[in-house]
């Protein structure tokens, strides 16, 4: 009996250190391919969120004073044809 309990600690062991270094093994997986999609990313010149987000607010800007300049030329080629 004594024999069967030691094979089965030794097994127990055995597939707790298995476990271990299969997830040792996952957590190096994982950053060997963050490490590699952040230097993909990296080389490829994309923008930052940030960058994004004032870039669209003074496109924004740009198109509202486009719209209000293109509103006062309109009034005063109307005010200059009424003349």
């Amino acid at each position: 009996m004594t024999t069967q309990n030691r094979f089965f600690d030794d097994m127990s062991k055995l597939m707790t250190n298995a476990m271990g270094v299969a997830h040792g093994a996952r957590t190096e997986a994982e950053n060997a391919m963050k490490g590699w999609v952040d230097r993909w990313l990296a080389d490829r010149d994309f923008v930052t969120r940030e960058e994004f987000e004032a870039v669209r607010e003074m496109a924004i800007k740009a198109r509202t004073e486009n719209s209000e300049l293109k509103a006062r030329l309109d009034a005063l080629e109307a005010a200059r044809q009424g003349d």
